[in-house]
């Protein structure tokens, strides 16, 4: 990735409370042959996808056909998982997009925004979201209406 989504990814998971804490795991993405669709790269990245997945997590899928939620919605998702003691796993595809054996793991599909997104910039833009959704459920002034 380049310095500036490390960076900015970096920023939001330093600012996260310790009790909610955000881990990162990239997964290498499936190698695509030159003349063929990405099938084979997609299954093989999904593959390591779904290895990496956490015991009894809900998978968030980012899928351009997910419900697009606001961040006070998305703070209601992640208010429900705590609830019910799981934790959510964000799952960003690669540049083929994602094999539908991911997406039939997902526990919901979110879709970031309507406009085409580079894969690095919708994860500064997940992590954001995820920090701003938990400054509304601690009632941290991050948040404004």
């Amino acid at each position: 990735m380049p310095g500036w989504i490390d960076a900015g990814c970096d920023d939001y998971v330093r600012r996260m409370p310790p009790d909610l804490p955000l881990m990162l795991t990239e997964i290498k993405p499936g190698h695509r042959v030159a003349g063929e669709d990405g099938g084979r790269a997609r299954q093989l990245e999904a593959e390591r996808i779904l290895a990496a997945l956490p015991a009894g997590c809900v998978p968030v899928v980012l899928d351009e056909r997910g419900t697009q939620a606001t961040t006070r919605e998305l703070a209601a998702w992640l208010q429900g998982w705590m609830a019910e003691g799981v934790s959510p796993a964000f799952v960003i595809g690669g540049a083929d997009g994602l094999a539908d054996s991911v997406k039939a793991r997902a526990g919901k599909l979110l879709g970031l925004s309507k406009l085409t997104l580079p894969h690095a910039l919708a994860r500064v833009l997940l992590v954001e979201q995820l920090y701003r959704a938990v400054c509304i459920i601690k009632g941290h002034p991050y948040h404004r209406d």
